[in-house]
């Protein structure tokens, strides 16, 4: 089994627990605590898990909506079977390239 660590990002839930149910509410709560982000930008952080933020960003959006950093991100681990081989063995995990080797006829 291979760990592979995930998370939920609850922002969009946090938000409508503040009764804030548009994207664009957002933009000028961050302004005021000096982070200028496009209502574009904004739409993107509500609707989708972000890969990177500035620590800034989150601790404007913890501000905001009252929460901690745990309320906005929920680890989830999902378990991954790494499948036999045809030997009965355990191969490489399935994003893993395989080496090629390439025999000419008459080579082991």
């Amino acid at each position: 089994m291979i760990k592979k660590v995930g998370y939920q990002w609850k922002l969009r839930q946090l938000m409508a627990e503040q009764q804030m149910f548009q994207t664009s509410d957002l933009v000028p709560l961050l302004a005021e605590r000096g982070i200028t982000l496009s209502r574009e930008q904004v739409y993107l952080l509500v609707t989708q898990a972000p890969q990177r933020m500035s620590m800034d960003t989150l601790v404007a959006l913890c501000d905001i909506l009252g929460c901690t950093p745990n309320d906005l991100i929920k680890p989830e681990i999902v378990n991954v079977q790494v499948p036999k081989s045809a030997d009965g063995t355990r191969g490489p995990a399935p994003d893993v390239p395989r080496r090629t080797v390439v025999r000419r006829p008459g080579q082991p």
